[in-house]
């Protein structure tokens, strides 16, 4: 039996309730993908004591598994396929699904919409994680920046529930492509993978794999369907996790084996975003020429996705609307979305001189891009007062001024 239920939040995921009962069929999405050749276990990389979620199904009979990531989780892509291989695998376990899949978002957004998008709804037994494509087309992170949000995620999760088995998975586009058929790492999944050591998490080495079998001739980039995978490259992705499963589930597990906590190792980044969290737009005093509410998207240039095309912001489009928010924490910023007029906006933290920050995207042409902006992020612990304002300056490819909050995040 499958059922659904929507959770009335921002930008909302679909928490999805599967019940399956004994030799019950396996329940088939939209995606038939072809069975994907022969790979080596070369690009999986177990790693740690990947067994909790193993016991929690087999002898719980229950389970909460969560997807994290952009575009290539949101789709009807590689996720379902992992759901229905975890229901065959254990057909008389209960599990909760939790797709947090939202499009263009980086691990820096991952890390702070955590709270509210996964760990809201439970203690999470086994989570998926995907940013590797778009901490690097999207958001065009350094290491430090790959690293604090990666290991935001990593961190908190655990923190949330010590016993959470966790598997990164490292997609890839034609960039990271040629870079790991060059023989070298691309930046973001390097900086993933040293979180990924560090706290001792299994990896799926995608990127690598998909290289590997196109130099050998065994595969193409478009087979593979490009960076939004087709049915056939998803289908290559989650025969690895399944492959996963298998190098480290087989063993019959003794009577008497338990579910156990997950070392906890020094933090690597002690601005890492673990602690990040989502402050609601009508949090900020607002001066003249601000206001929290629906825009009126019909009258504007570029699309809005339908996710946040309901949704109240924090709206100014005019040089000089300020506002000001009081918050505690060691780094402030926005989720913001930012179309073709988006603006340059002066931010200041306690009193500092003020810092311009061009909120207009690569991708902002003909889209109200959902994008995380940084005003600081080396704070010292403690409560702080933000004032922003909206500079008379613009980009010059930009049509306008504006600023538009989905929300404010504090780490």
């Amino acid at each position: 039996m499958l059922t659904y239920r929507s959770r009335p939040a921002l930008f909302p995921a679909v928490v999805l309730l599967l019940v399956t009962v004994a030799n019950a069929p396996a329940q088939t999405g939209p995606q038939q993908p072809a069975a994907p050749g022969p790979m080596s276990d070369t690009n999986i990389h177990p790693r740690g004591a990947f067994q909790n979620a193993r016991l929690r199904f087999e002898k719980g009979k229950k389970g909460h598994v969560a997807f994290i990531g952009g575009s290539i989780t949101e789709m009807n892509g590689y996720r379902p396929m992992v759901m229905e291989i975890l229901q065959r695998r254990f057909p008389e376990t209960e599990f909760t699904f939790t797709d947090a899949g939202i499009a263009s978002t980086c691990s820096t957004t991952g890390a702070f919409r955590l709270r509210d998008q996964v760990l809201r709804h439970g203690p999470v037994d086994l989570f998926f994680v995907e940013f590797a494509v778009n901490d690097d087309q999207d958001a065009h992170h350094a290491r430090r920046e790959c690293i604090r949000g990666m290991e935001g995620i990593v961190r908190a999760t655990r923190l949330h529930n010590p016993k959470s088995d966790i598997v990164i998975t490292y997609f890839v586009n034609p960039e990271m492509l040629a870079t790991c058929q060059a023989g070298k790492t691309p930046l973001s999944i390097a900086a993933h993978r040293e979180v990924a050591e560090h706290y001792q998490i299994p990896t799926i080495n995608l990127a690598q794999e998909t290289a590997d079998q196109i130099t050998a001739g065994k595969l193409t980039w478009k087979q593979f369907g490009g960076t939004h995978p087709a049915p056939h490259g998803n289908a290559i992705c989650a025969a690895m996790i399944d492959r996963l499963m298998t190098l480290c589930w087989s063993t019959p597990q003794p009577a008497e084996a338990t579910m156990a906590n997950h070392p906890l190792p020094e933090v690597m980044d002690a601005n890492s975003y673990f602690r990040g969290r989502l402050i609601a737009p009508d949090g900020a005093k607002l001066d003249d020429g601000m206001s929290v509410q629906v825009p009126n998207w019909s009258k504007l240039k570029g699309s809005c996705r339908s996710r946040f095309s309901q949704e109240k912001l924090l709206c100014g489009e005019k040089p000089g609307a300020a506002y000001s928010l009081d918050f505690e924490g060691t780094a402030i910023g926005a989720f913001i979305l930012a179309g073709p007029d988006a603006g340059i906006v002066e931010t200041s933290v306690d009193g500092a001189p003020y810092k311009q920050i061009n909120l207009l995207h690569a991708y902002s042409k003909g889209l109200h891009y959902p994008r995380t902006v940084m005003f600081e992020t080396d704070l010292p612990p403690g409560k702080h007062t933000l004032r922003l304002r909206i500079s008379p300056e613009k980009a010059p490819q930009s049509l306008g001024h504006a600023l538009r909050v989905l929300y404010h995040v504090v780490n």
